[in-house]
């Protein structure tokens, strides 16, 4: 009996094994090899989306499907981490306007996010154990879970040039709850995105000394927060135990 048992014990084991590897293999798959075979069998499609005019003479190729492949783009951009958003977004400005914009890149933002959190969710958990052990994991998820996470998720969204999107699939291995976690990247991403909308709205209307002024005004806010970070920090810790409730 004790035999029987033991053999179970062992064929769970090497399944959850299997399973762990399989999950890792496919989120590599989704981390790496896809942008790379993207970087180096369809490079073409990276140079269309290298700056903002071969973007809007892409979207204009396909007019009535436009507003569709820009929110596919966005998506894209976040789940595969390849494609430059900042392009993307100029060109909605000028494309779509300032609040049409707004609305299809929050809509991406907001679609690739919850890919990216549950792609990391059903596959990560499992590989990340293979590899670091439960006990490590444990620890990790300790830090991912305090409020200080999710300030630090915060700042990472608000601070224009620093790499948002891998934060999604480690949000996704986190104990994180899925609505606060969009909320707080959602906002975090909004001041650059309309900051990105208004410059391309401004440069498609001949308004260079607005788009200027709009981008000093950003660098401006953006220097405020890191002065002001300790009250920052308290807001958001405020912000955190009421999100947490929903």
């Amino acid at each position: 009996m004790s035999i029987s048992t033991d053999k179970k014990n062992r064929l769970r084991k090497r399944v959850k094994i299997f399973s762990a590897i399989l999950k890792l293999a496919l989120l590599l798959v989704i981390l790496i090899g896809l942008p790379l075979y993207i970087y180096f069998f369809h490079h073409d499609l990276i140079q269309r989306f290298s700056s903002a005019e071969n973007i809007e003479a892409f979207f204009n190729d396909y007019k009535a499907q436009s507003v569709f492949i820009y929110m596919g783009s966005q998506i894209l951009q976040i789940v595969i981490c390849i494609i430059p958003g900042q392009w993307l977004q100029f060109a909605a400005g000028y494309m779509y306007g300032f609040w049409l914009g707004y609305l299809y890149s929050l809509i991406g933002a907001f679609l690739g996010s919850v890919i990216t959190y549950y792609v990391a969710k059903i596959l990560g958990h499992d590989a990340m154990h293979l590899i670091f052990g439960e006990e490590k994991i444990k620890k990790m998820l300790v830090t991912l879970n305090s409020k200080k996470a999710v300030v630090l998720v915060f700042l990472i969204f608000l601070i224009p040039g620093v790499p948002k999107d891998l934060c999604n699939y480690v949000a996704g291995l986190s104990e994180m709850k899925l609505k606060p976690f969009l909320i707080v990247s959602l906002i975090g991403r909004s001041p650059g995105m309309m900051g990105s909308l208004l410059i391309g709205r401004q440069i498609h209307t001949g308004g260079y000394i607005s788009a200027a002024i709009i981008a000093a005004v950003a660098v401006v806010l953006c220097i405020l927060g890191v002065v002001f970070r300790k009250k920052l920090t308290v807001f958001l810790d405020k912000a955190y135990e009421k999100l947490m409730r929903i």
